[in-house]
């Protein structure tokens, strides 16, 4: 579906790069139907700090070729932003408005930019890093041609977003539905989205949906953040040090060899991240053209050129496919192949949406006044949609859930929390994720184990998002499921407090 097709005027835009630094220029390349548009480049953090504005930039329409979702648009530049040396790191949104000559109608169109971290180390160590999920906004970008869940293996940043990912309508509808109105094919989510005008793939990532309201919550709660994009990671490595915390935040689920190698090393040395996230370091994707595209064929990797060659191991499937070797768990402590879903299709579609604590003394938990047993974040909904878990077992010492290790979980990994999630099999999923012969379950077995059979099956076919922390050099926390920043934006005091638990004691300056 392409998105040029909407009543007139029509404006959209693109910035030459998502990552900037300062002093350096971005480009923004437009298309409009209106002869000229005003600008107005702001920081949106805590509040909106409108940083740069121009009043009449002059525009024309730009055809966008066939090959414009993997490729990129490649329209000329309509004008430059030169980033001050004194623009904080942040997350920038360009607004664009133009008026249409002839019916009078007001139309405007977003994009945005990342002004990365270039201060000084000691400075650094005051502060933590948002890394914004870049590479998951691509792969479900499907502006201008197919994304990477409708028969894409390429996802270009270099074309306008779809609707829905960067901004929606408020109040908006939450995905998946909250309001107790089951909806396990998605119509009417689906039904929003084509009202609206959305993507109707814009419920699964974008910065408005998970970042945007941590972001917020974090900068008025008083903590200082400097934001950077899934490929600094790679491209720019030294953007994590000096940084007592790195936090992913949301759907952070593409993730690189390089991005991996930098964040790994990180810890190693005692650097602290927290995944506010699920469904996080899913599959393996590599970063091309300077960080302009993202790449990965996914369950088509027998299309993957790298297969059968040295490179093999940058195979762009799962990470926790036995013929990559690098679970994910490795980083993050869980894997989606023992998660799923919650409350998504027939995936537990009346779980309570929380997660029961199981270790109620763990400092996580200091102040919120939890119990054994107690479900936390179930008003808000913080433990659905796409989650993550690990091999889980009963200490007979405890009769508490604890890891088996079995699947690349860290022996330090303690389970806090958890929630019962499912993968689909081929007869749960909804309709737009059935055109095959399986399903999540049979092919994350067939992946895993070598192949799906009733035992290995079996093995995948209850699991959990686990809440849990280990510690490895650095501590790594992790929520273990999307929604967590749903907790924040309502306000729940007890999501509220366990997140300021790990950023204060995680945030805070190595000796």
């Amino acid at each position: 579906m392409s998105y040029r097709d909407r009543e007139a005027p029509v404006i959209e835009a693109y910035p030459t790069g998502v990552s900037v630094a300062p002093g350096e220029a971005v480009g923004v390349c437009c298309s409009s139907d209106t002869r000229e548009v005003a600008v107005e480049v702001a920081r949106v953090g805590g509040t909106r700090e409108v940083v740069w504005t121009s009043l009449a930039v002059p525009t024309e329409r730009q055809a966008a070729p066939a090959d414009a979702a993997a490729h990129g648009c490649g329209w000329d530049v309509t004008f430059e932003i030169a980033v001050g040396y004194d623009w904080r790191s942040g997350y920038y949104e360009v607004v664009l408005r133009g008026r249409d000559e002839a019916t009078g109608l007001l139309t405007e169109a977003l994009t945005f930019f990342v002004v990365r971290p270039t201060s000084a180390l000691q400075e650094r160590a005051r502060r933590m890093l948002l890394v914004l999920a870049t590479n998951t906004y691509a792969a479900y970008n499907d502006w201008g041609g197919h994304n990477l869940y409708t028969g894409g293996h390429r996802a270009s940043l270099l074309r306008p977003w779809a609707p829905g990912l960067l901004s929606k309508p408020e109040p908006h509808m939450r995905y998946p539905n909250v309001d107790g109105v089951p909806d396990p094919d998605h119509q009417r989510f689906r039904h929003w989205t084509t009202v609206q005008g959305l993507s109707p793939w814009s419920g699964s990532s974008g910065w408005h949906n998970w970042e945007r309201p941590f972001v917020q919550w974090a900068e008025r709660a008083g903590y200082a953040l400097d934001v950077a994009v899934n490929s600094d990671l790679e491209l720019h490595p030294d953007v994590v040090d000096g940084y007592p915390l790195v936090v992913s935040v949301g759907h952070d689920e593409y993730w690189s060899w390089g991005m991996r190698d930098t964040l790994e090393a990180y810890i190693a040395r005692g650097g602290n991240c927290a995944f506010f996230s699920g469904n996080s370091v899913c599959w393996q994707a590599r970063i091309e053209d300077g960080g302009a595209a993202v790449v990965s064929y996914k369950t088509d990797y027998a299309e993957d050129p790298v297969l059968g060659t040295d490179q093999e191991h940058l195979l762009t499937t799962a990470w926790c496919s036995a013929r990559v070797g690098r679970p994910e768990n490795h980083l993050t402590g869980v894997t989606f192949s023992r998660g799923g879903y919650i409350k998504m299709g027939q995936a537990v579609p009346h779980g309570s949406g929380g997660y029961t604590v199981w270790r109620p003394e763990h400092w996580i938990f200091a102040g919120t006044g939890v119990r054994y047993g107690d479900v936390v974040g179930a008003h808000d909904q913080v433990a659905v949609y796409e989650v993550d878990g690990c091999e889980l077992t009963v200490s007979p010492d405890t009769g508490l859930p604890v890891p088996t290790g079995a699947d690349g979980t860290p022996a330090t990994f303690e389970v806090l929390a958890s929630a019962p999630a499912r993968l689909w099999d081929k007869d749960e999923q909804p309709s737009r994720y059935r055109p095959g012969p399986q399903g999540d379950l049979e092919w994350m077995a067939e992946e895993v184990f070598g192949e799906a059979n009733a035992e290995t099956i079996g093995r995948l076919a209850h699991n959990h998002a686990v809440l849990g922390v280990y510690t490895r050099g650095g501590t790594v926390v992790t929520t273990g499921a999307t929604d967590w920043s749903y907790g924040l934006a309502g306000h729940d005091p007890v999501i509220e407090q366990m997140t300021r638990n790990v950023l204060d004691r995680l945030g805070q300056p190595s000796p």
